[in-house]
């Protein structure tokens, strides 16, 4: 799995009635050597009713969406926070990559990794006996806390599920290196390379 030094995990919320996804929360935040260094977060005005499900699920009501931005100015602002850093999110190839290229934003190119795919890969390994592979219970796998459906909230964990697969990666790295040392009986006297 790469290790990216600098990235933007990022999320969004929406609510899809007769089969339109209309974005309502946009967050992400900004890592810089594995610590996080800024924040998006903005709510989206919509004229679009709440769906009463989805403010029970995000907390998100009809009031904070009705004082917010519209779509387009949250959307430059968000480009412009993104820059040309490398994203990552969780599943965002099914559904909020192909959300923000309907409403003009087209970020693919940019998306370096998919932390869904990576979970999927690792559920046998990694998480084993994990329940499911829903961002939050992956969080719980980990003991990350975080309270899902709000989108900086799903930002931040899938942020720190990428950290915590790259810190497993790098101790799997040094005890395959152990590994080699120890079955090299020259290796304490610095002589390993002599005898391979």
């Amino acid at each position: 799995m790469e290790n990216l030094e600098t990235y933007i995990a990022f999320d969004l919320e929406f609510n899809t009635v007769d089969g339109v996804s209309h974005i309502i929360q946009v967050s992400a935040i900004k890592l810089n050597q594995h610590e996080e260094v800024d924040q998006f977060d903005s709510f989206v005005y919509s004229d679009v009713p709440l769906q009463s499900f989805i403010n029970g699920l995000t907390g998100i009501t009809a009031y904070k969406i009705a004082k917010a931005p519209k779509l387009e100015s949250v959307l430059v602002d968000f480009k412009s926070f993104v820059g040309d850093t490398p994203l990552i999110g969780y599943n965002a190839l099914k559904s909020d990559l192909p959300i923000l290229a309907e409403n003009g934003l087209d970020l693919e190119e940019q998306y370096a990794l998919d932390v869904f795919d990576e979970a999927f890969d690792r559920r046998a390994s990694d998480l084993n006996g994990i329940v499911n592979l829903k961002l939050t219970s992956v969080a719980d796998f980990f003991g990350i806390k975080g309270h899902g459906h709000n989108s900086l909230e799903d930002a931040r964990m899938t942020a720190q599920i990428y950290e915590k697969f790259l810190e497993l990666d790098e101790n799997a790295k040094l005890l395959e290196q152990q590994e080699e040392v120890s079955n090299n009986p020259f290796a304490a006297l610095g002589l390993g390379g002599l005898f391979d």
